[in-house]
């Protein structure tokens, strides 16, 4: 399968089975997803496996940021999650938002050799990355934030919902004429 194949046939998967890759299979994927492109090679990301009780302190933790009473069973639903932080570096050529955009890069490249691998993924995100609770549940220190996880199990029998094309005609647009400035 072509890289242009894998990518149009990616989909999110909101369901996923109990399924999952072990740490070892994971590796070699994270290697190559850590290959996106990163201005002075900074590596401003990294990336935490959460299993088992990981995915119950998780459901505690977003309860806590929510104020609410019982723990949330949204990490319950893939027996796999992997946050994805970025992780600033001090540096007077990458700015912040560009660094940011590594760690996007890397999950979503994760995504893309999870799912051609085999796994049903979804990258879920919410208000409540930014709350001090999941922050600390996390061990992120004061340089980093969560971006959301990758949610990855085995992929049902039942296909996902089809996505809607992309009309890239519309997307890709010329340089407006008149706009530059002549020297």
């Amino acid at each position: 399968m072509s890289a242009l194949d894998a990518v149009l046939a990616r989909q999110s998967w909101s369901k996923v089975t109990d399924q999952a890759p072990t740490h070892e299979e994971l590796l070699p994927l994270v290697a190559a997803a850590g290959r996106v492109a990163d201005h002075s090679s900074l590596q401003p990301w990294r990336l935490i496996e959460l299993r088992g009780a990981d995915r119950e302190a998780l459901g505690a933790a977003i309860a806590k940021a929510q104020g609410d009473r019982h723990p949330s069973s949204k990490p319950l639903r893939a027996s796999l999650l992997i946050a994805v932080v970025a992780s600033y570096r001090k540096s007077d050529k990458v700015p912040r938002w560009e660094q940011e955009a590594v760690a996007s890069g890397v999950a979503h490249t994760l995504s893309l050799l999870l799912d051609e691998a085999g796994w049903g993924v979804i990258w879920r995100t919410g208000h409540y990355t930014r709350s001090k609770a999941v922050a600390k549940a996390h061990g992120l220190k004061k340089n980093e934030e969560l971006l959301g996880w990758l949610y990855v199990g085995g992929k049902p029998a039942k296909k996902p919902g089809r996505r809607r094309p992309v009309d890239a005609e519309s997307l890709l647009t010329p340089m407006p004429a008149g706009k530059t400035k002549k020297k």
